[in-house]
């Protein structure tokens, strides 16, 4: 990798971690190409992204970045995964590091709160903003066909 590159992918993982609102690290030790799609689709179908990097590349795009405190855990073959759902990529590594012990998670970080293992597993047991919004959506068309079901009921019974 030349230098140019270098600096491509210094101004890339800049504006990533500039644009995300949450990013989870994870050691990727022993995947196979197989498992990395499949890890790689988990993350997508959230609405997340993974991106694997250069540690010392991603440790300088780190600096001036809400996510700065991430610096030390950046050690080894790891991979990000990053998205502006708060949730998404806390959810995606948990489901896939339950499936796969290969996939560790390190640490991650929401705005500017660095998060633990534990914190990020709680993050994961949420529901999605998706998931919330279908919830609220049916909750509030409950009543309507209670009462739309109510006057049918009414009107055939006025019928007969």
């Amino acid at each position: 990798m030349n230098r140019e590159e270098k600096s491509e992918l210094l101004a890339e993982l800049n504006g990533i971690f500039n644009e995300s609102e949450s990013v989870v690290v994870a050691e990727y030790i022993g995947l196979t190409v197989a498992e990395m799609e499949s890890l790689r689709k988990k993350i997508r179908e959230t609405g997340a992204s993974l991106r694997v990097t250069k540690n010392r590349i991603a440790r300088l795009a780190l600096k001036d970045t809400k996510f700065e405190g991430l610096t030390d855990q950046f050690k080894g073959p790891i991979v990000l995964a990053y998205a502006n759902d708060p949730i998404a990529a806390c959810k995606a590594c948990v489901q896939f590091a339950k499936e796969n012990e290969k996939l560790v998670i390190v640490g991650g970080a929401l705005s500017d709160k660095m998060l633990t293992i534990n914190e990020i597993k709680e993050l994961a047991s949420i529901p999605s903003m998706d998931e919330l919004r279908a919830k609220l959506i049916g909750l509030l068309q409950a009543p309507a066909s209670k009462v739309a079901r109510v006057f049918k009921a009414y009107s055939e019974k006025e019928a007969a």
